[in-house]
């Protein structure tokens, strides 16, 4: 058989080859505790799950619109304008199965042969795996130039030329845990107004996880950006919804129906019935985010005292997620091999930092969407393996 070469092109998510690796040894006998996965250890809130029961109690089992059922959309307007105070028509929000369609969707609209696409690194693997399978150049957005990883509004501007398309931005950052204020996304949206032909790509999955009572600095704070602006964000990480494969997007209004044929070629709709459990999370309580939250605090704190009193570890501490990011360079060994070690030598699953992109070869990086217990027990093995 001979494949198409953009398959050749197509990247892969680590932190899953990482879970099977440390499964197999389980299944051997081993103990592994495992901060590998972005996935909180919280059950889906109560009101949610009875929601979808009742939905599918109530016949709600067959195909609905692709982008999404008209009260779910409206659920997220209603969100957003409550969070956000911004004011988004229903028709411009595409319910998905997940965050990935959306940056899919969003990097194939805009990536050819010839084009540029800016994204973080390091960053989401899946947005350097589709930039690279549409063939648009991968201009790499470096990082790690701030020591606390933030957004660095004068370094995007300066990427951007002719050829640029597509800008995509995370915050707060998935791996880093970085978490950019208000200031600097003013910054960069006032640079942005000098290239109208840019779209951009926010990512704010992470929204609902920062920490120190700080405010999400939305780009919906923009509406003079409304025309070029795509944003992502959804339940799996706010409500603890990973495994239901939820989530939503705002689109500029003139894409909407480009989107929708995506939608129709590729998935036809999301799931009936989880959409009325999706509408019960918004317009219900946000209970369950703020007792994650103040557990998510807890681990943070715990997890940056620990890191950092390891020897050879540089931790900064982490603004939003639930993602620490040291430097292990002090051990020497690269971030590759620390990870490996952890992993087949302390029994601790975490994460290479170049699972996220070249510029993080001397990093790794710990989930702590993980029991205190099980943080304190990591670190008390990875201690023991490099003293």
């Amino acid at each position: 058989m001979k494949l198409a070469k953009n398959v050749e092109r197509l990247g892969t998510e680590s932190a899953f080859k990482i879970l099977a690796e440390s499964k197999k040894l389980e299944a051997e006998g081993k103990k592994i505790i495992h901060l590998s996965l972005g996935q909180p250890d919280f059950k889906s809130p109560k009101h949610v799950v009875d929601a979808t029961k009742k939905a599918l109690d109530e016949g709600h089992h067959g195909y609905v619109l692709p982008n999404g059922i008209i009260e779910c959309r409206k659920a997220v307007t209603r969100k957003i304008k409550k969070l956000y105070n911004a004011d988004i028509d229903p028709e411009r929000v595409i319910i998905m199965p997940g965050g990935k369609p959306t940056m899919y969707y969003a990097i194939t609209l805009f990536g050819e042969p010839g084009a540029e696409i800016i994204y973080p690194d390091p960053g989401f693997p899946i947005y350097e795996s589709m930039i690279n399978y549409t063939g648009a150049k991968a201009v790499s957005l470096n990082m790690l130039d701030n020591k606390d990883f933030s957004i660095n509004p004068e370094k995007i501007l300066s990427l951007i030329n002719k050829n640029t398309r597509l800008l995509i931005l995370n915050n707060p950052n998935n791996p880093t845990g970085a978490f950019t204020e208000k200031n600097k996304i003013d910054q960069l949206a006032v640079g942005l107004k000098k290239f109208p032909n840019v779209a951009i790509l926010s990512d704010e999955i992470y929204s609902r996880q920062i920490f120190d009572e700080k405010k999400m600095p939305t780009f919906f704070d923009y509406p003079d950006l409304y025309d070029r602006l795509i944003v992502l964000d959804g339940w799996s990480k706010a409500y603890s919804m990973t495994g239901w494969r939820l989530g939503w997007s705002v689109w500029p209004e003139k894409l909407v129906e480009h989107v929708i044929k995506f939608c129709v070629n590729n998935h036809s709709c999301v799931n009936a019935a989880i959409q009325f459990g999706a509408i019960a999370a918004l317009d219900g309580p946000d209970d369950s985010i703020n007792i994650m939250m103040e557990k998510f605090t807890q681990r943070r704190n715990l997890i940056y005292k620990l890191l950092n009193e390891l020897p050879g570890v540089e931790c900064s501490l982490p603004g939003g997620a639930f993602y620490a990011f040291p430097n292990v360079k002090g051990t020497g060994i690269s971030g590759k091999e620390f990870a490996k070690k952890c992993l087949y030598k302390a029994g601790v699953a975490i994460v290479p930092g170049t699972a996220f992109g070249r510029n993080a070869q001397d990093f790794v990086r710990f989930s702590f969407a993980a029991s205190r217990d099980n943080i304190s027990q990591a670190l008390e093995n990875i201690k023991k393996i490099l003293i």
